[in-house]
C-alpha cells in the first residue's frame, strides 16, 4: 500500500512535516517521490485519453454540422421545386442533427472542462515533484557534506596520533641523551677518584722507600 491513496492526498501533502516525523528521512522521501512518479504517469494517461475522446467529438461535431448543413439545403431546394412534403423531412433530419450536434457539444465543453482540470493538476503534482526531487537533492548534500567533515576529522585524527607519538619519540630521544651525559660524568668522576687514590698509595710507597733508605744511611754511619 503506498504512502498516498489519492491524487489531493499528494498534492496537500506537507513534505517537510512528513520527512520530520520520519525515522528514515532519505528512504521516506525515495518513496515519495516514487509514487508521485507513478501518480504523475495517470495523470498524463488520462489527459491523453481525453485528449483522444476530445478529438473524435470535434469530428463528430463538424460531421453533425455539415449534415445540418446539408438537409437544410435540401430543405430549401424541396420548397423551391414546391415540395413542401420532401422540405418537412429535409428539416426532419435537420432537426436530428442539430439535437446531436447540440449534445457533443455539451459533451465536448464537459471534455475540455475534464481536460483543463487533469492539465492543472498534472502542474500541480509536478511542482510537488520538483519540490520533493529539491529535498531529495538536499538530503544528498547534507550526506556528502557529512562524509566529508568525517573524513576530515578522522585524518586530523590520525595526524594528531601520529603528532603525538613523533613528540613522544622526540621527548625519549632527549631523555636518553640526558641520561647518556650523566652516566658518562658519573664514569668520569669514578675514573678520576680511581686514579687520585693510586696516586695516594704510590706517595705512601714513596715515603716508605725513602724512610728505609735512611735507616739504612744511618747503620752505615753507626757502623764506622
Amino acid at each position: 500500500m503506498g504512502l498516498f491513496t489519492r491524487f489531493t492526498d499528494i498534492v496537500n501533502a506537507n513534505l517537510n512535516s512528513m520527512l520530520d516525523k520520519a525515522e528514515q528521512p532519505e528512504k521516506m522521501i525515495r518513496l515519495i517521490i516514487q509514487e508521485m512518479e507513478e501518480t504523475l504517469v495517470e495523470v498524463r494517461a488520462t489527459a491523453a485519453k481525453n485528449i483522444a475522446e476530445q478529438k473524435t467529438h470535434t469530428r463528430r461535431v463538424k460531421s453533425a454540422t455539415a449534415s445540418m448543413d446539408h438537409w437544410h439545403s435540401k430543405a430549401e431546394l424541396a420548397l423551391s421545386k414546391d415540395r413542401e412534403d420532401l422540405a418537412k423531412s429535409a428539416l426532419t433530419q435537420k432537426h436530428k442533427y442539430q439535437a446531436e450536434l447540440e449534445l457533443l457539444e455539451q459533451e465536448n465543453d464537459k471534455l475540455a472542462e475534464f481536460l483543463s482540470k487533469v492539465q492543472e493538476d498534472a502542474a500541480r503534482l509536478q511542482e510537488k515533484l520538483s519540490e520533493a526531487r529539491r529535498r531529495q537533492e538536499a538530503y544528498t548534500l547534507r550526506q556528502e557534506s557529512a562524509e566529508v567533515r568525517l573524513k576530515i576529522r578522522e585524518q586530523a585524527s590520525v595526524y594528531n596520533i601520529e603528532e603525538a607519538m613523533s613528540k613522544f619519540e622526540r621527548y625519549q630521544q632527549k631523555i636518553d641523551r640526558v641520561e647518556a651525559q650523566v652516566e658518562a660524568y658519573d664514569l668520569m668522576q669514578a675514573s678520576g677518584e680511581s686514579k687520585s687514590l693510586n696516586a695516594q698509595f704510590a706517595e705512601l710507597e714513596k715515603d716508605e722507600t725513602i724512610e728505609q733508605e735512611l735507616e739504612e744511611m744511618k747503620r752505615k754511619a753507626s757502623a764506622a
